[in-house]
């Protein structure tokens, strides 16, 4: 288990992320979600020993990351695809992992079976296309076989058959009991993925709670009405002081359209008031549409559609982000470099052979040049 208790990082005066408290339980697939600088990113660093946080904790089954003698074993994360040297081949960047950190040769081909890259463990990293580097980091990340799973946008860059993959292997993990922290900007994805959400704007907090209870409560479920009666529907409605309102369907024709009502209270209205209908769907909300709702005022640049037509951006919200976040970059003096990065952590990992089958690299995932 994760447990995040006050956990806050700040930029000088700026909080990047601002008293975080959640719990990531084993068993489940948790989905990490939140705007463009929201701190996802800094916080899924914290919690594995990379960046230093101001205050709070982030502990791993009561532990630091830290404290850890074999955090390959413990804890598998993907926080960046591109940490690999160019010139190595496939294979020999996992060995290298592989040799630092105690785990056998044999599991490195294991691995490589397991995210698709037999075929491919010769080729040097650097000639990979965007796909393939996520399954090289894929593969790190499951070199150590442990109990925590730690993906940061694991299916950035795969094809359809690559993502659908991804979320059956972290779905399986899950299963297993082990603990599952996934982020992701794709959120129908998310949504057949992640069993639990926590979601977070502008550093804080917005919802710990199931993937069903966040839909359905940042959301309204409606009703489309279409009739020859639409009018004498309208009345009905008002009788039973219901809100509803016009419109039209995709083929143009008129609608009416009744949030917060399920079909069978509509159906038995126009039943009662003696009005037939031709056509009665419920409209269900969607992921997106949730966190469109509850996270609007966290976003950091709103897009908006001028009179003509065009689009453009408004200003920046009041919101820092490191590197990665697509916030402003902290001050000069407080990154940390990328050596010191590589030294605290070198890409753990975690997997089963048990629940993974091998994918071979589709079109999209070829390699790039010979």
């Amino acid at each position: 288990m994760i447990k995040v208790s006050h956990l806050t990082k700040s930029y000088g005066n700026s909080l990047a992320v601002n008293n975080l408290d959640f719990e990531v339980k084993p068993g489940i697939v948790t989905g990490f979600l939140g705007p463009n600088g929201a701190g996802k990113s800094t916080t899924m660093r914290m919690i594995v020993g990379l960046d230093r946080p101001t205050r709070g904790t982030a502990l791993i089954d009561g532990k630091a990351y830290s404290d850890y003698t074999r955090p390959l074993e413990k804890v598998g994360t993907l926080l960046d695809a591109k940490w690999m040297h160019p010139s190595r081949s496939a294979a020999n960047h996992l060995r290298w992992l592989a040799a630092a950190n105690g785990i056998s040769k044999k599991r490195v081909d294991e691995v490589l079976g397991i995210v698709g890259l037999s075929d491919v463990a010769g080729r040097k990293a650097g000639g990979f296309s965007l796909g393939m580097g996520q399954r090289l980091g894929l593969a790190a990340a499951l070199l150590g076989d442990p109990e925590v799973l730690i993906l940061d946008e694991p299916v950035n860059g795969l094809d359809p058959e690559g993502i659908r993959w991804v979320r059956q292997f972290v779905r399986a993990l899950a299963a297993e009991g082990r603990t599952v922290l996934v982020s992701s900007h794709l959120l129908s994805e998310m949504a057949q993925t992640a069993d639990h959400l926590i979601v977070i704007g502008k550093g804080r907090l917005i919802a710990d709670t199931s993937t069903r209870d966040f839909i359905k409560s940042a959301s309204e479920a409606s009703v489309v009405v279409r009739s020859d009666h639409l009018t004498e529907l309208g009345t009905a409605l008002e009788e039973e002081n219901t809100e509803f309102h016009k419109s039209v369907d995709a083929d143009g024709r008129p609608t009416v359209v009744v949030p917060n009502r399920d079909s069978d209270w509509v159906g038995a209205l126009a039943y009662s008031y003696g009005l037939r209908l031709r056509e009665l769907s419920e409209v269900r909300p969607s992921l997106e549409e949730a966190f469109m709702r509850m996270t609007g005022d966290s976003v950091e640049y709103q897009a908006s559609v001028s009179p003509n037509g065009k689009g453009t951006l408004g200003g920046p919200a009041s919101v820092v982000s490191p590197a990665g976040e697509g916030g402003t970059q902290p001050p000069a003096d407080q990154k940390q470099s990328a050596s010191t990065a590589k030294r605290e952590v070198a890409s753990p990992g975690v997997a089963s052979s048990g629940v993974a089958r091998k994918v071979t690299p589709t079109a999209d995932d070829k390699p790039k040049g010979k």
